[in-house]
């Protein structure tokens, strides 16, 4: 049997209630934690996870809530990757992200192509329940190993969502 293993320096799990209280507390912590694992607050690559984590878990709250279930949030630096893999998993597997076509004037919907424009990939992840909706952020090489190796559904073209 021939397994790949992918070694993570750090990784950080917490569940959050399904409120927008919930999105913002997954925020601070997220940026918090980077800043315990040696990411300084206002770097390029905090501000972007902060970013990132934001749009996911509002999408989270809005998109995937079901009644009485969280959301949970991850992060992860796996080793000589140059970045951080942020996963947002959430209850409702039937609502599948898409990223819209932009719509002048329109206040929201812009989310998902924040997410594309941040990353390096972003994709969704099924689970037994639910989904996860996933981003790499800093990361050099745009096409991820592990994504491929978990069969993820990857957006490559991530840049050219904003133009």
């Amino acid at each position: 049997m021939n397994a790949e293993i992918t070694l993570v320096d750090a990784e950080f799990v917490q569940r959050f209630s399904s409120t927008r209280r919930g999105a913002r507390l997954a925020r601070r912590l997220a940026v918090h934690q980077l800043d315990e694992w040696g990411v300084p607050y206002g770097s390029e690559l905090s501000d972007d996870v902060a970013v990132v984590v934001a749009e996911l878990a509002a999408n989270a709250v809005l998109h995937g809530y079901v009644t009485g279930r969280d959301f949970e949030l991850r992060l992860s630096m796996p080793t000589g990757a140059g970045g951080v893999r942020v996963e947002v998993s959430d209850a409702r597997g039937e609502r599948r992200p898409e990223v819209r076509a932009g719509e002048g004037g329109a206040e929201a919907g812009y989310g998902l192509r924040l997410v594309a424009g941040l990353a390096a990939n972003w994709g969704v992840a099924e689970r037994v329940v639910g989904k996860t909706v996933w981003a790499e952020v800093g990361v050099v090489d745009g096409d991820s190993e592990e994504g491929r190796r978990r069969g993820d559904y990857g957006v490559s073209f991530a840049r050219q969502v904003l133009t």
